[in-house]
């Protein structure tokens, strides 16, 4: 392995008490039962990324790749694992030392085979989520010391170990999100005809009236093409985009125009109106899987796509924090990235948008509360 990648020397342990300016980890929101859960969710999240293709490729030189970084992820799990087991069976022990560069060359990290490490930290994730449940109710507050004399509680030791993954996440999202598009190329065609008789609700009725009779719309995430469909009945002009591939595939065997286009990185102007703002935004159930770091970008730039009065559309699921998920007509892993009310309705204003309604709803059998969220280009931004 290359020894190109500069040693991390920096003591992170001030994430305990402030968010972190790049991943935006906040410790002091995190409440320890929710330890296990984020633990076994990002194990999830590395067993998907660790099957794309180039999981071994750096990005540059001095970025570990994705392998190399799930296999320190799997190391800190089982370090974190025996310093719990420690503080709770001993009185206020020393950890021994553990210089995790000089293990990524030893271990040969670029070299280890990804399949096996998938399998490896999702055994690791399992046995110190469940070291963290065993924790009896009395002895959150025992304490343990690192080599360099940080002193930590079970408690605090958890909620920093909690940033190495959630950082570590952020540092591959890119290859996140291209697990998740791989997913739904995957089952492209099973996702349409899974989805394709289920009712359009009143909302794209809603809409429709709302933008006005031929309004040209941005759909962001057409999948097989169902509401795009439904919009064009309404009267509306409608450009399909999808991330995936495979969905833009399909739409155009079906004879319909589409495009692949990422709302983040893409140019979002109109092949058909080159300089004309779109009249509304229609982005059903697909931001749901931008990085919530990400989606103020996103929610800015379709802003900035959409004239002044133009109307945006969108619904998320509602919930904390982010999970990957295999149910429904995908087969393959998916992350989703869950809001509540407030902060949604804050990073749509922000971004340019005069927010009108952010409304609860029930999905397809019941078991998933969602937000719809119904707002306006501001006049005041260009």
């Amino acid at each position: 392995m290359s020894e190109s990648v500069v040693p991390d020397t920096k003591d992170w342990t001030w994430v305990l008490h402030r968010p972190c300016p790049e991943c935006g980890y906040d410790a002091t929101v995190v409440t320890v039962d929710r330890i296990p859960g984020i633990i076994r969710d990002d194990a999830t999240m590395w067993e998907a990324v660790l099957t794309l293709a180039d999981a071994a490729a750096r990005p540059d030189p001095a970025t570990w790749s994705p392998l190399e970084y799930a296999c320190h992820v799997r190391d800190v799990n089982r370090i974190f694992d025996e310093r719990v087991r420690l503080m709770v069976e001993e009185d206020e022990p020393t950890f021994p030392n553990w210089d995790q560069d000089e293990t990524a060359l030893e271990e040969r990290y670029a070299e280890q085979d990804p399949a096996t490490v998938a399998a490896e930290l999702l055994d690791a994730a399992a046995a110190v989520a469940e070291r963290y449940e065993s924790v009896p109710p009395g002895a959150w507050s025992r304490r343990g010391f690192r080599s360099n004399g940080s002193e930590f509680s079970v408690e605090s030791l958890g909620l920093y170990h909690l940033h190495d993954l959630v950082h570590h996440a952020w540092d591959v999202r890119a290859a996140a999100a291209r697990a998740t598009v791989e997913s739904y190329d995957a089952s492209a065609a099973a996702f349409r005809d899974g989805t394709a008789r289920e009712t359009v609700d009143e909302r794209i009725v809603e809409f429709a009236a709302a933008v006005g009779p031929g309004a040209r719309i941005l759909e962001v995430g057409s999948g097989g093409g169902r509401d795009a469909r439904a919009l064009e009945v309404a009267g509306l002009s409608v450009r399909r985009t999808d991330v995936s591939p495979g969905f833009v595939e399909l739409m155009r065997a079906d004879g319909d125009d589409a495009d692949v286009l990422d709302p983040l990185t893409d140019d979002l102007t109109d092949p058909h109106r080159p300089g004309t703002p779109y009249d509304g935004v229609w982005a059903n159930a697909s931001l749901l899987h931008v990085d919530r770091r990400d989606l103020p970008v996103v929610l800015r730039r379709l802003a900035d796509a959409t004239r002044p009065g133009g109307v945006l559309r969108a619904s998320l699921k509602e919930g904390d924090g982010e999970r990957w998920s295999t149910h429904g007509h995908v087969a393959g892993p998916r992350r989703f990235t869950f809001w509540r009310a407030g902060p949604l309705a804050t990073i749509v204003q922000e971004a340019g948008w005069e927010v009108e309604s952010v409304e609860q709803y029930l999905g397809t059998g019941g078991e998933q509360t969602w937000l719809d969220v119904t707002a306006r280009k501001g006049t005041r931004h260009p």
